[in-house]
């Protein structure tokens, strides 16, 4: 979903692109890797398990993707001397906190989606290569499935919905992740960014936003995470302080009703 819109955006500014996905690139294949990085300049890592509940039965080849592997990128990194950017994630966090999360607040993840994105950061880190870490939350995009588009889906063989109202953070846009990369590609900083649109929503009231902008005659009811019995667990503060990131983009970052509105049209 991400990857997409970055090879997108980035042929658009003149970046020379080669792509590497499944099923003829894995990523926990160490020659794949080598032949991959060998020749660039800058790596972009948007690689990961991402199925939240499955991880909790997978862990181990969720360990594999999303934490041994990233280390594995990162010390060939090292050696060739290029720079990586590596997508992580608001999971990282138990969500407990009653304020915004900044880049030095204490990882604590409570799932095992969370936990694997947490050693693949350490693992970097201690690759000592040049890199940055991007953690994003609640994307959505045009490919894959997200939060979007399955209650879209839902809504087309159901009239009433229950959404949680006690999970809060900000929907953000893949399209303006990808053009906030493209602008780092150019300055290369190094460390932890955090990077969400711009304000924030419970899950309810988002999905009361992209119903009402698609006129869909839908009631949109509220619940709570406990009412739902998952294998994973979710945090219930996603919202991250955007204001390291912004210090060093071009432009504010965009508000998260705009940037929705603008996908949901495009639908």
């Amino acid at each position: 979903m991400l990857g997409t819109d970055i090879v997108q955006a980035c042929r658009r500014r003149g970046f020379t692109v080669k792509v590497y996905d499944l099923p003829e690139f894995d990523i926990t294949n160490d020659r794949q890797l080598e032949d991959a990085v060998m020749s660039a300049t800058a790596i972009m890592n948007c690689a990961a398990y991402t199925d939240v509940d499955g991880a909790e039965s997978h862990r181990e080849l969720a360990y594999q993707v999303n934490g041994r592997a990233v280390g594995r990128l990162g010390a060939m990194v090292k050696k060739t001397g290029a720079w990586m950017l590596h997508i992580s994630t608001d999971f990282v966090f138990d969500g407990r906190q009653d304020r915004p999360y900044v880049e030095t607040d204490t990882p604590n993840p409570i799932n095992e989606y969370g936990r694997g994105k947490l050693v693949g950061e350490q693992l970097l880190v201690e690759s000592g290569c040049a890199h940055c870490i991007m953690r994003v939350e609640w994307t959505y995009g045009s490919q894959g499935d997200n939060f979007v588009t399955k209650l879209i889906r839902r809504a087309s063989t159901n009239k009433t919905l229950k959404v949680v109202d006690d999970q809060i953070g900000s929907p953000t846009a893949t399209t303006e992740v990808a053009k906030t990369i493209c602008e780092l590609l150019r300055k290369r900083p190094q460390g932890i960014l955090h990077f969400a649109n711009a304000g924030y929503v419970s899950r309810h009231d988002m999905a009361k936003f992209i119903f009402e902008t698609l006129k869909f005659d839908i009631e949109v009811l509220p619940c709570k995470t406990s009412d739902y019995v998952s294998p994973a667990a979710r945090p219930l503060n996603s919202r991250f302080d955007c204001s390291k990131i912004t210090g060093l983009l071009d432009e504010p970052i965009e508000a998260w009703q705009g940037a929705l509105e603008r996908f949901l049209k495009q639908l």
